[in-house]
């Protein structure tokens, strides 16, 4: 049997059947997400916002993220992927969509916590299905596959939503049409997931006989020897050393991340006040893409030098670089200002791939789904704290400077805990230590 034709038939039936459709639906809770930042630019003045109210109001949304995460990535391995990403997205529409006729700063906060809740461990949901359907070194690159949805959104997002804000649909204000318009695509395609997605290689109709064996054999095995090499379950991989490590580096690093990307419309709008909001859009898109393409470039060169830990790091130092270049470029040289704001915004997303390939590499099964999770779950709090420090900030000093540079110790801190920290190096395994792993199994029958 040609093994390597085999794998590479598979690998890429399962490619072009899972990673679009999950891009899709990424791009989809990305863009849910993100666009208060652009609603922002309207919503604040209507409802008489500060910046410290929509600070706390943005990130409010990772408090009901955590809560939920851990607990949502048990129920979902209970229930399967298929039906909780289905629930995931169809809950989060109706909440997106409610966003539109809040009118108080308490209702402001309440939705936006509503809408963390709905969204929790749909990340972890999407990492922990690839796992079961790939090998360990093809992660980076599935991951980057789906992941790169992140900076796509916002790049055809950005200005889909600068020219919905221009749009009174049935007399309602731009934002109020924004929240609308872009929560409908979240609950059609929630329905289509319960429909579209394989919960199992075992169910997948669309793969060959001999392509099922294939990829059921390898993955088993892999799991087999990572579980002999490190027997984790559930409960104990919340307790795991580098899972634990893994979450507080995540956390710095996404105070930093969501620090700029809540904030990135008002900071390249206050930086250029003569731009048009549509203007802005087209600038903040071409950015998104930038970054979008050195994640994916960052993903692919991590799988083919099979390391993962330095691929994060130098992505968040290159990040941070440009976080304090433009508390200075950004008041000598507009054009300058939004170069260092690109390169900030391609370090934040270029790590995100080598670093989720990190726990299923060591973990396996419902382990790496906890993982995983915790690992979101917490890390994601840094998405409440970066933007609430921005906005209290700018709202005390009447400058962002101060919080940019704060957001930019983040990522240099989360790179030192990634490098130095943590003891796990995501290789994958080798081809020796899978057939050894075999070996051992059929001795141990």
């Amino acid at each position: 049997m040609d093994t390597t034709a085999i794998e590479s038939r598979t690998v890429q039936k399962v490619t072009k059947r899972l990673i679009p459709f999950l891009f899709l639906c990424f791009a989809i809770s990305i863009l849910d997400r993100v666009n208060i930042g652009f609603a922002a630019l309207q919503m604040n003045s209507d409802l008489g916002f500060s910046s410290a109210v929509f600070g706390f109001g943005a990130g409010i949304f990772f408090f009901g993220y955590f809560l939920l995460e851990v607990p949502g990535g048990a129920l979902m391995t209970k229930f399967g992927a298929r039906r909780w990403i289905s629930r995931i997205m169809v809950s989060w529409g109706i909440v997106s969509c409610l966003t539109a006729f809040v009118t108080t700063d308490i209702q402001f906060y309440c939705v936006r916590f509503a809408l963390g809740v709905c969204e929790a461990s749909f990340f972890p949901c999407m990492a922990w299905y690839l796992s079961n359907w790939y090998q360990t070194k093809h992660h980076a690159k599935a991951i980057a596959g789906f992941m790169i949805a992140i900076p796509s959104a916002s790049a055809f997002g950005s200005p889909i939503s600068t020219y919905l804000l221009q749009i009174n649909l049935f007399g309602l204000h731009g934002w109020q049409s924004l929240f609308i318009l872009e929560a409908i695509p979240s609950f059609i395609l929630g329905i289509i997931v319960y429909f579209y997605l394989t919960d199992t290689i075992e169910e997948a109709h669309w793969l060959d006989s001999d392509e099922k064996e294939w990829l059921l054999n390898v993955v088993m095995e892999e799991q087999k020897v990572k579980a002999a090499k490190k027997h984790v379950s559930f409960l104990s991989a919340l307790k795991e050393r580098d899972v634990l490590i893994l979450a507080g580096g995540y956390f710095a690093w996404i105070c930093g991340y969501y620090g700029i990307v809540m904030f990135l419309p008002t900071l390249v709008k206050g930086m250029s006040g003569s731009l048009s909001t549509t203007a802005i859009g087209w600038i903040i898109g071409a950015m998104y893409l930038f970054a979008a393409i050195v994640m994916y470039l960052n993903g692919l060169h991590s799988d083919k030098t099979n390391e993962r830990r330095y691929h994060v790091a130098v992505c968040l130092v290159v990040s941070a670089i440009g976080m304090v270049g433009s508390v200075y470029a950004a008041q000598s040289d507009v054009v300058l200002g939004l170069i260092v704001y690109a390169i900030a915004l391609a370090g934040a997303y270029g790590a995100y791939s080598p670093f989720w390939a990190i726990p299923p590499a060591y973990l396996s099964g419902t382990a790496a789904a906890a993982g995983i999770a915790l690992i979101n779950s917490v890390g994601n709090l840094g998405g409440f704290v970066g933007p609430y420090v921005m906005g209290y900030i700018s709202t005390t000093t009447g400058s962002f400077n101060a919080g940019i540079l704060f957001l930019a110790a983040c990522m240099i801190a989360s790179a030192f805990i990634v490098t130095v920290c943590v003891k796990q190096t995501g290789k994958a395994l080798s081809h020796d230590e899978i057939k050894n792993g075999q070996q051992t199994s059929t001795v141990s029958h």
